[in-house]
């Protein structure tokens, strides 16, 4: 029933599940009635912690009828195997990001969604923060004029959170490390402000962290409409810090993490300063899912959109390692699409 809290099973027991299910605990849209994960003791300790069963297994959660949602928290090289089953069981699917590792998997999940008939929606809550909907209202509404630049950082410190083992720290389960972990982020708030990523110069380092995987990344990017942007990501700073700058002919936007945002108008020489009341991103998020399955609107960011995020950090990852400009249609009409 529309008015009914979503009954939702959780599966992948990390620090991000309870992150989604405190969000759902805050919203009051969601039931969460069960939870799995290969480990026991973390589904155990997440049973507890909700107050929800501790499943014996992922077959027995697609087999209730009762569960209505799968939100997906596994690590990024089970997404396809873990949503096909839901989507195929009848389940709808919040999935985070990022989609997939590959394009193939990404497009091969979402094809079986849409052919279920359920709502697939990912994980992005960066966009919805107020700043970068305020900026994005002043350009759709002409202020900003033509829009030529952008520069981004996002960081954070990683060193003494670092977990030996973990999928996210690994080739395989995290290929191109804090660019596809982190950076994706920002390359979505880079492409919601300045539009499609058409090309991707990207460069990748290992400088602190241990492992295999890259803690430093650096991109250029090439937008649809001729406006370039960068981003650095680091898991190798002192603390964390964001940072987003729009330029336009006619106005300029400036956001930090710590002076918030501020916004100057050609002619003038004063960035003033936006009051933008902070806003609950991942409760948004969820609560725009559970409206889908309700038949009350779409997902912003869905299997389609999911890919072509996917496809702009490969082609990152891809330039990167040959040392070359990469075209995001390369990535995503090549055979090889990793």
């Amino acid at each position: 029933m529309a008015n009914s809290p979503l009954r939702v099973a959780c599966i992948g027991m990390g620090w991000w599940s309870d992150v989604l299910a405190d969000a759902m605990k805050r919203s009051g849209k969601f039931e969460i009635a069960t939870c799995y994960t290969r480990s026991t003791e973390k589904r155990q300790a997440f049973a507890k912690k909700y107050g929800c069963t501790a499943s014996p297994s992922y077959e027995a959660i697609l087999t209730d009828r009762t569960i209505e949602a799968v939100v997906n928290t596994t690590p990024n090289n089970v997404h396809r195997e873990t949503t096909c089953e839901a989507a195929r069981a009848g389940k709808h699917v919040f999935l985070d990001k990022p989609i997939a590792n590959t394009v193939a998997d990404a497009r091969a999940l979402t094809a079986e969604c849409r052919k279920a008939g359920v709502v697939l929606a990912l994980g992005y809550q960066r966009r919805k923060e107020t700043h970068f909907r305020w900026i994005r209202k002043q350009i759709d509404d002409g202020v900003f004029g033509k829009l030529v630049n952008a520069e981004a950082n996002i960081s954070r410190d990683r060193l003494g959170q670092f977990q030996p083992g973990s999928w996210r720290y690994t080739a395989e389960g995290m290929p191109g490390g804090v660019m596809l972990q982190i950076g994706i982020h920002y390359t979505d708030v880079l492409e919601y402000m300045m539009g499609p990523i058409k090309a991707v110069r990207g460069s990748l380092a290992q400088l602190v962290l241990p492992g295999e995987n890259p803690d430093i990344a650096s991109m250029i990017m090439e937008h649809e409409n001729g406006a370039l942007s960068t981003l650095n990501a680091c898991y190798a700073s002192a603390s964390e810090y964001y940072l987003m700058n729009i330029y336009g002919k006619e106005a300029t936007a400036y956001y930090d993490l710590h002076q918030g945002l501020r916004f100057l108008k050609r002619g003038t020489n004063t960035a003033n300063p936006v009051s933008c009341a902070k806003n609950d991103t991942i409760v948004e998020e969820l609560e725009e899912f559970a409206d889908a399955v309700h038949g009350k609107g779409k997902p912003e960011m869905d299997g389609v959109k999911g890919t072509d995020s996917l496809a702009v950090l490969l082609a990152g990852i891809r330039s990167a390692r040959e040392g070359r400009r990469v075209e995001v249609a390369e990535i995503l009409n090549g055979s090889n699409t990793r």
